[in-house]
């Protein structure tokens, strides 16, 4: 009241946390699509992770490619000139080939150095299954980066490979074409008691000798619990993170599993088989969520009944138990 007249002075990024999110619970509860809400084709880069998933998988790693042939000869005067090959001849070179992890670092920038006023700058990197993959190897020299303030930056600024330095500063683009070596930098700065301490230089930041992560850079993960014995994530890792539960809804009411002339509530049978399971195992990680099967027209059909449903019950939930 009495600031109707005042222009209202809105910050250059609204922060939309949690900007570390895992989301888990049992197969089926419905995580991937809780993330596939809030992000589109646009906004987010999306990879999984599987046991052979390394550093060079995520982040970058030279790779051998095929390119076209750069020459160089004297002609009779002595001066250097390039060879020109008919028919554009290529052989094999050694190319820094960035992964989704720079990719997402690159683009995110971009759109937060570059915002305009009233565009949404937020950029996701969405990494499904994360607890299939060995996280530490991973992530390597990055997990010191996921360690974030309230203000959104990385606590740490780490110094990268020369690898990444050498694209960061030479080869980097966003998805526009817009070079990362052209973005205008500020330096990054943290209260360290009572001291202003930079952790990066603008200068450090645009020739990617510092990594640091924006403020508009969010990382979400999902995880099924039932999975979670393939690579064990560390207390140290899973501090980095908010999570949030999934549960089962039982929403599938008009679902029917049909075997012959005969209909029977999914729903139903959903809660009744998760009940046994959770007397059996005495863990609702194992569960079946709403989502385990996708019935078409509404129906569960006999095969898929047999073929997925009390296969799985057999084969992973039940095996062990009399």
């Amino acid at each position: 009241k009495g600031h109707e007249n005042k222009q209202l002075v809105w910050p250059k990024h609204s922060v939309n946390l949690p900007l570390q999110t895992i989301f888990y619970g049992a197969p089926g509860t419905g995580k991937s699509h809780e993330i596939d809400g809030k992000t589109n084709d646009d906004n987010s880069i999306r990879t999984t992770f599987h046991p052979d998933t390394d550093y060079a998988t995520f982040v970058g790693a030279y790779k051998p490619m095929m390119d076209a042939v750069e020459e160089y000869a004297l002609d009779a005067t002595g001066k250097t000139h390039q060879v020109v090959y008919p028919n554009d001849k290529k052989s094999i070179v050694y190319k820094y080939e960035p992964q989704v992890f720079l990719k997402a670092y690159v683009e995110a920038w971009k759109r937060y150095l570059n915002k305009q006023e009233g565009e949404e700058d937020n950029y996701y990197l969405v990494i499904e299954e994360i607890n299939r993959g060995n996280c530490a190897q991973i992530f390597g020299d990055l997990f010191q980066l996921l360690d974030r303030e309230n203000d959104g930056y990385s606590s740490y600024a780490i110094s990268p490979e020369s690898a990444i330095t050498k694209y960061l500063a030479e080869d980097a683009q966003s998805a526009d074409g817009t070079k990362f070596s052209d973005l205008e930098f500020s330096d990054v700065t943290k209260k360290r008691g009572d001291v202003e301490k930079i952790i990066a230089t603008a200068g450090d930041l645009k020739a990617g000798k510092r990594l640091v992560l924006p403020p508009n850079l969010h990382i979400w993960a999902t995880m099924n619990t039932s999975d979670q014995s393939l690579f064990p994530i560390d207390s140290a890792f899973k501090r980095r993170w908010d999570w949030k539960y999934m549960p089962i809804k039982y929403d599938n009411n008009d679902w029917k599993i049909v075997l012959g002339d005969m209909e029977y509530s999914w729903t139903a049978f959903q809660k009744e088989i998760n009940k046994r399971i959770y007397d059996a195992t005495n863990s609702e990680d194992k569960q079946m969520g709403d989502w385990f099967v996708r019935a078409e027209a509404n129906k569960i059909s006999e095969s898929l009944l047999l073929n997925k449903i009390v296969f799985y019950l057999w084969n992973d939930v039940f095996k062990d138990e009399d």
